[in-house]
């Protein structure tokens, strides 16, 4: 569980991220919305600790993670940003076995341990066929599955993910959120991540944190912030819901 406390950051006299108290789940698929410049990607970089706040404290499983090594932090939180290192070179196996270096560090030898995390990573999103092609050969949805492996080889207890459906067409996006919900499921590593997509947000998140001027607007079930007041209050323009044709969930539509 991430809880934040008195968070306060300020560039230029604004309030860029202001949170007197927050609570996230780390166990669930955790969604953080808002339209660009809310404080989506600065909330995000305070849990990865790629931002320190002004003021206030980030906690983790009750421990401040300014006190993690980065080591330590790496074992416990797993960071996919939304712009990706530089990657060439590399085939899908190397990429998946960077995910063991906190565990193993820079001279440690690969064990038979880490060999089947590794395996049973790309096994799990998909991939097995592609783990000894360069990252460069597949396509966005298939190098996506790829960080995602990394991420799994990491066997941090959350994962952060800052727009992972960002760069995929509808189809992909939704293909990837299923497979997030599946390793979910099964592994019990909680998924924090930052959509647009409100539909997408509402189909496959357990919690959403909505944002707005760099203030928590809402927290809470997907179902509480699908209602037309909570939605025009979030995007301030006029938004409709109607039911899903296949899924007992509501779809919100620009009025």
């Amino acid at each position: 569980m991430f809880e934040l406390t008195k968070i306060l950051i300020e560039r230029n006299q604004r309030k860029i991220l202001d949170i007197p108290q927050l609570t996230l789940p780390s166990d669930k698929i955790t969604v953080i919305l808002g339209h660009n410049g809310s404080g989506k990607t600065t909330l995000m970089q305070c849990l990865a600790r790629q931002l320190a706040p002004d003021v206030g404290e980030v906690r983790f499983s009750g421990q401040t993670i300014s006190a993690f090594s980065q080591r330590v932090l790496a074992q416990k939180i797993a960071f996919l940003p939304q712009h990706l290192p530089t990657s060439s070179g590399l085939t899908v196996a190397e990429l998946v076995e960077l995910g063991r270096f906190p565990w193993r560090g820079t001279w440690g030898k690969q064990q038979e341990e880490d060999k089947d995390i590794i395996h049973k990573a790309i096994e799990q999103v998909g991939i097995s066929e592609y783990q000894q092609q360069y990252l460069e050969e597949l396509s966005g949805g298939e190098r996506q599955r790829a960080w995602i492996a990394m991420l799994l080889a990491q066997q941090s207890p959350v994962m952060l993910l800052d727009e992972p459906t960002s760069a995929l067409d509808v189809a992909h996006q939704y293909e990837l959120m299923s497979l997030l919900q599946t390793l979910n499921q099964e592994t019990a590593q909680g998924m924090i991540l930052i959509l647009h997509d409100i539909n997408l947000a509402a189909r496959y998140a357990d919690h959403i944190v909505a944002m707005k001027q760099g203030q928590v607007l809402f927290q809470g079930p997907p179902s509480e912030l699908m209602e037309s007041q909570q939605l025009e209050a979030l995007y301030g323009i006029p938004m409709s819901l109607i039911p899903h044709p296949q899924h007992d969930s509501k779809v919100a539509i620009v009025c």
